[in-house]
């Protein structure tokens, strides 16, 4: 190790121990800056490093009573199976930052599970949230797999691809879907679809104990925009049809039905089916995804809802 990564380490470390003096020890930062004996100005730094670089781990564990009248409305509304609604971070707070804990334990109730489960993802910034969250290691050799590929069409790798990391923490078999998020053309999709590999994998994701997605908007900050896997005249496109949402690659309306056009021909994707029985949990948040969730909901593509305060109320107030 050189000079460099030493003093890294060593601050690391130090926000660790402070971060668990504070949240586990319960000390005060004056405590804290005795016993690291640093001023009480760099304790209370440390403390929020702690927190901000994930070397620690802070879960609300009372609920909310106005999280949970939330969480009981939509749940009639919408016939819900599972609903956690999470307090909102505020204005400018990150959603998927507020959603992650309460999806990371909804994951670690089936990850309990005594009997070996098959578990499939989506991917996206709020289940790679949900992957650092989680902290409770499995009980069982459960399989997860992937719902979608991770390949560009420049060959890069999404850097928000959910499968690996989940298989590197948990040590689980995984099973990855072996085809580009999005080909040149239908007849080049068509070819992957046929692959043994993936056809295994589809085969596996029918019969998912549970299954865990982010829900993508589509307006002009879609994700499948903003990552480059549509240009600017397809998105039109998908909106012109009358896209609202998107499930690991699959578009569909307001009402929840899957749209066709020659840009969704060419996505490797799985199409969740309605109205399942298993869990169907969507991890989603924010003004910007309400169409998209809605959509979800109404078509019966979801039947699960991790989201924060703000927008279960939107949800909510659409029909008071």
């Amino acid at each position: 190790m050189n000079r460099v990564s030493e003093i890294d380490a060593t601050r690391e470390d130090e926000a660790a121990r402070a971060g668990w003096l504070y949240y586990v020890g319960g000390l005060t930062q004056d405590q804290i800056a005795a016993e690291l004996g640093v001023s009480r100005q760099r304790a209370q730094r440390l403390v929020s490093r702690a927190v901000s670089e994930g070397l620690v781990r802070v879960r609300i564990e009372h609920k909310i009573s106005a999280c949970l009248e939330l969480e009981a409305a939509l749940r009639r509304r919408f016939n819900l199976q599972t609903v956690r609604v999470a307090p909102s971070l505020g204005q400018g707070g990150d959603a998927a930052r507020a959603t992650a804990p309460l999806a990371a334990t909804v994951l670690e109730r089936i990850l309990a599970r005594p009997e070996p489960q098959v578990i499939a993802f989506g991917t996206g910034r709020s289940l790679s949230a949900m992957v650092e969250e989680v902290m409770q290691p499995p009980a069982n050799a459960h399989k997860i797999l992937s719902l979608i590929g991770n390949i560009a069409p420049d060959g890069s790798a999404s850097f928000y691809d959910v499968i690996m990391r989940m298989a590197d923490k948990l040590h689980l078999p995984h099973y990855p879907m072996l085809v580009p998020v999005i080909s040149e053309t239908a007849e080049e999709r068509a070819m992957f679809d046929r692959l043994k590999p993936v056809q295994a994998v589809r085969r596996l994701a029918a019969m998912a104990d549970a299954t865990f997605v982010g829900v993508g908007q589509l307006g002009d900050d879609a994700p499948v925009y903003k990552d480059g896997f549509v240009n600017l005249a397809e998105l039109r496109g998908l909106q012109e049809a009358g896209a609202v949402g998107e499930l690991v690659g699959a578009f569909y309306d307001s009402q929840g039905r899957y749209i066709t056009t020659p840009t969704t021909e060419r996505f490797g994707s799985y199409k969740v089916a309605r109205n399942r029985d298993a869990p169907m949990i969507g991890i989603a948040a924010g003004a910007s995804k309400l169409a998209a969730i809605r959509g979800a909901l109404a078509g019966g593509l979801i039947n699960g809802l991790v989201t924060d305060e703000e927008t279960a109320r939107s949800l909510c107030e659409e029909y008071i």
